[in-house]
């Protein structure tokens, strides 16, 4: 009887004495936010279209309605779950600073007290990469614009978007975020392949200069790479994993390849799902230590109001522009999100 009684005092305190875990909620998010211009004709890019008196009739109104639109969904991501907005957002085809200031400035973002990281590209449409973050949640300590050089079958240079890398301090940890927008399929997917493995070589090159520099550095990717996860540029020349149990401590594990294997897409064309916005990170974000900053789980942000509602393309990203009309839509993409979780002390 007394062991009995002794087993269950020990059993008692033993349940009674664990404390519930807690966790610190991080949310990635990336959105192509298709031709975010400004009114104004810069006669150093090909935006005449985007203007009032273009062929676009790119008006100050529709230009308000577009940033109303794209705040509101960079507000929403990972809501449901975070209960806030995401901590680091990437942005691609961002015409210059001013459209991300206003960005940031709107309504439903101004109280989220966003910092901009952006540097200007060679592109010949004139569209960049940005970087936000908020201030509270990352602390950036150095960020470099990469030059992708390319030429083409007549040894003539192609201008396109830079690499943006971003390095600095979340929760403790040091983690660096690389924006990318790689080359279009223009001209066909085969033909154009070769330009998007150039891009795959030179993020090859940025994760290992950063890793030279510090090993336990945490490196997520990010962007419109153009390419399916099962991509060359990524299978090939990245040799990215799927499968978490496939990795070693030099892989990158890319998410976005098992929600790609269950047909799940972030733009669509003719009829056909494409996952071209994803990320893809270092090992150890996936290798889950005590108090340590890790990989939770990524998915693609489709809300019913993104989407087109009716007609043949129902279902499908809700653009600003279709066939050359004024859809007064979004964009042409769904956006990308994940979240890392660090357990508190």
């Amino acid at each position: 009887m007394r062991l009995l009684i002794c087993l269950l005092v020990l059993i008692s305190t033993s349940l009674y004495g664990q404390k519930s875990k807690t966790y610190t909620l991080r949310t990635i998010a990336f959105y192509n936010v298709e031709n975010l211009f400004d009114t104004e004709n810069d006669s150093l890019i090909f935006d005449d279209d985007r203007t009032p008196e273009g062929s676009y009739h790119w008006t100050q109104e529709r230009y308000e309605r577009k940033i109303d639109h794209i705040s509101k969904v960079l507000s929403k991501i990972g809501e449901d779950t975070a209960k806030t907005s995401p901590d680091i957002i990437g942005l691609c085809e961002v015409e210059n600073r001013k459209v991300v200031e206003d960005l940031v400035h709107h309504p439903n973002l101004i109280h989220k007290d966003y910092g901009i990281i952006h540097f200007d590209s060679p592109d010949a449409r004139g569209i960049d990469v940005a970087l936000l973050y908020k201030k509270s949640s990352y602390l950036p300590t150095s960020f470099k614009s990469h030059r992708l050089l390319l030429f083409d079958d007549l040894s003539e240079r192609v201008y396109t978007r830079d690499q943006l890398v971003v390095g600095g301090h979340m929760d403790g940890e040091d983690v660096y975020f690389l924006v990318n927008h790689w080359p279009s399929r223009r001209g066909g997917a085969a033909r154009s392949n070769p330009k998007r493995v150039r891009a795959a070589l030179l993020n090859k090159r940025i994760i290992d200069s950063i890793q030279n520099l510090n090993w336990k550095a945490k490196i997520i990717c990010m962007g419109d790479l153009n390419d399916d996860p099962r991509d060359d540029s990524l299978k090939s020349i990245l040799k990215t994993k799927g499968k978490t149990k496939q990795l070693d401590s030099v892989s990158l594990f890319n998410p976005m390849e098992e929600l790609y294997k269950k047909g799940i897409g972030s733009l669509a064309y003719r009829d056909k799902w494409n996952l071209f916005d994803q990320f893809f990170m270092t090992s150890n974000l996936v290798n889950r230590e005590k108090e340590s900053l890790s990989y939770w789980k990524a998915g693609i942000f489709s809300p019913s109001f993104i989407r087109t509602t009716e007609g043949k393309y129902k279902g499908y990203p809700l653009r600003t522009y279709s066939g050359g009309s004024y859809t007064a839509g979004y964009s042409d993409h769904f956006p990308a999100y994940l979240f890392l979780i660090k357990e508190k002390e």
